[in-house]
């Protein structure tokens, strides 16, 4: 069987994903014809069967969801090869810290402060995303370390918790459960999340990242939340560094806590991102020490 190439996966992935080939063929900005003979060849090649395919539908077989699977590992480790060779062969190396902005629990300057006193630390350059975007920049290699927020999808990566914070409910302060001090998440019954999902479904959401529609970003969410329209889930850190006279952040009794954890691939060797993932640790631990005392202002 001769080698698979990186274009016949592209092409699978994309009708893989898409069940259509008109779509994928659009994805891909080529024509159909094209691509149904590049997926034809590719069965031949490989002699299975990988979608069933009928005039209202197509479908992966089992050897389908196969390829799907190693498909996308491979076409990831190609990117992040020749991303990781670029990075490596510029003249001016720089350590890459992918992370959310805000989402960093207030550790990120202590971090790069220790960080910057270990002497095989490298400059570094922050690579900002969306909640989520971490975990992918850096098996695509456009990152080489990063803050996360546990649950995430790992694959690749090793990691190390740095900080367990409360999850808040931001509410108007003109809400009437801006008067209790603790709320559960039967209590948000009848309010929405900014990306319009229901607030007591217990799906926690612990950035504004995840909005849509209305609102983009934290100053166009804290203006719907002030207006009563909207509630939303924060870290205690991000809360505590958003004070807002028309806003109330109260602790929800069965929301889980969300921890802040710094990850990398699992075959990094680099001296600096082994620097700083010691100086995140070391950061964290001084900091988390004082967490009971920050709580207590934040809710007071």
């Amino acid at each position: 069987m001769n080698d698979l190439e990186v274009r016949q996966l592209r092409y699978f992935v994309a009708v893989a994903e898409e069940l259509h080939f008109g779509r994928a063929a659009g994805r891909l900005g080529m024509a159909q014809p094209p691509l149904s003979r590049t997926i034809r060849d590719l069965e031949r090649q490989l002699g299975v069967t990988l979608f069933e395919r009928t005039t209202r539908q197509v479908k992966l077989t089992s050897a389908g969801e196969v390829l799907l699977r190693d498909a996308r590992t491979a076409l990831e480790a190609v990117t992040a090869a020749a991303h990781r060779a670029q990075h490596a062969g510029s003249a001016s190396p720089r350590l890459r810290i992918a992370l959310k902005a805000d989402i960093d629990g207030g550790l990120l300057p202590r971090i790069l402060n220790a960080y910057g006193t270990d002497p095989t630390a490298l400059p570094h350059e922050l690579v900002l995303g969306g909640l989520g975007d971490q975990p992918q920049a850096l098996r695509d290699g456009l990152a080489d370390v990063a803050l996360v927020l546990r649950p995430v999808d790992d694959r690749g990566l090793d990691s190390e918790p740095l900080l367990t914070e409360p999850v808040l409910v931001a509410v108007a302060a003109t809400d009437p459960l801006a008067a209790r001090t603790q709320l559960c998440l039967a209590d948000l019954a009848g309010r929405n999340l900014p990306d319009g999902a229901p607030a007591d479904d217990g799906r926690t959401a612990p950035s504004p990242s995840r909005a849509t529609g209305q609102a983009s970003n934290l100053s166009e969410i804290f203006s719907l939340v002030e207006t009563g329209s909207t509630v939303f889930f924060a870290p205690a850190s991000v809360a505590r560094r958003n004070p807002r006279p028309g806003v109330a952040y109260r602790p929800v009794s069965d929301l889980p806590n969300c921890t802040l954890a710094v990850a990398w691939p699992q075959e990094a060797r680099s001296p600096a991102v082994a620097a700083f993932v010691r100086a995140a640790c070391a950061t964290a631990a001084t900091y988390e020490a004082q967490a009971d005392t920050r709580m207590q202002s934040t809710t007071a």
